[in-house]
C-alpha cells in the first residue's frame, strides 16, 4: 500500500485502522540537556500559563500525519483549543493523531544535538506541509543554523524566518535564558508571554511565594514594632493605649 496522507481540513473521514502502527518504540532521549530542556519548555506551560483555553504541551511524543507514513516526533509541540481524550491508554489517544485531533499542532520546537536531525530540511517540510504555524529550532552549539534560535512562521506554501521571537498567534514568545535549571548551568530556551515575563517553573514559583511571603511577614513585623512604640510612649504619658476607640 502506498504512502496516503490525511488532508487536515478534510471532513466525515471514516475512522482508520491503525492496528498496524507503532505508537512507541523505547527510544531513548539522546543526551541530559535534550532532556531537561523538553521539560523547561513543558513544565512551565502545564502548570502556570493560562491563555483562557485548552491546550496540550507534550514533549517526545509522534505526530501522525498519515496511514502509512512513519510520525514525525518533535522534542516538544503545542496544540491549543484541544484535549486531553479520557482513555489515553486507547490506541487512537495514545499519539497526536491529527485525523484524531482534527488540527496539527500550533508550535513546534526541535533542540538540535547533532547534525542527522533534519531540523533545517525535512522535519521543516512536514510541519510546514501539515500547517503547523511555529517552528522553532534551538541549536545550542550552532551545528545546524549560525543563530542557536531561529523561529519561523508559516506562510502560504513555506515558512518564513522572523525577526522576533513572538508568537503572536499562539500568545506566546521564546527567548534564551541563562542560569541554573534542575541543577545545570547553561543558556535555555524559556517561554515568555506577551509582555515578555518569563512563564515560571514550579521551583521558581515556590520561591517567588515564599519571598512574598517573608517580605508581607517582615511588613507585619515592622507594623507590630510600630504599634508597641506608640503604645510605649501613650503610656508614657498617662495614656492607656487599650482605651483609645
Amino acid at each position: 500500500m502506498g504512502e496516503e496522507a490525511i488532508e487536515t481540513g478534510a471532513v466525515d473521514i471514516p475512522e482508520p485502522d491503525i492496528s498496524h502502527i507503532v505508537t512507541e518504540d523505547d527510544e531513548p532521549v539522546d543526551n541530559i540537556f535534550s532532556a531537561k530542556q523538553q521539560h523547561l519548555l513543558t513544565e512551565p506551560l502545564n502548570s502556570f500559563w493560562k491563555p483562557g483555553k485548552s491546550f496540550i504541551a507534550l514533549a517526545n511524543v509522534g505526530v501522525f500525519y498519515g496511514i502509512n507514513i512513519p510520525p514525525v516526533v518533535p522534542d516538544m509541540f503545542l496544540s491549543l483549543d484541544v484535549q486531553f481524550p479520557q482513555d489515553v491508554w486507547e490506541k487512537k489517544n495514545r499519539s497526536y493523531f491529527l485525523w484524531e485531533y482534527g488540527k496539527p499542532p500550533e508550535v513546534v520546537v526541535e533542540i538540535v544535538s547533532n547534525t542527522e536531525g533534519g531540523e533545517t530540511d525535512k522535519k521543516s517540510a512536514i510541519y510546514s506541509k501539515i500547517g503547523v504555524w511555529y517552528y522553532i529550532v534551538f541549536d545550542p552549539l550552532k551545528q545546524v543554523q549560525k543563530d542557536a534560535l531561529r523561529v519561523f512562521e508559516l506562510s502560504p506554501g513555506d515558512y518564513i524566518h522572523k525577526l522576533d521571537n513572538q508568537l503572536q498567534k499562539a500568545g506566546l514568545g521564546v527567548t534564551l535564558w541563562e542560569g541554573a535549571y534542575d541543577g545545570l548551568h547553561a543558556v535555555w530556551l524559556r517561554w515568555v508571554d506577551t509582555d515578555g515575563t518569563l512563564i515560571p517553573t514550579g521551583a521558581e514559583n515556590t520561591r517567588r511565594e515564599q519571598k512574598r511571603a517573608e517580605k508581607e511577614r517582615e511588613r507585619a513585623e515592622k507594623e507590630q514594632e510600630r504599634a508597641e512604640k506608640l503604645a510605649a510612649k501613650l503610656r508614657s504619658m498617662g495614656i492607656d493605649p487599650d482605651e483609645i476607640a
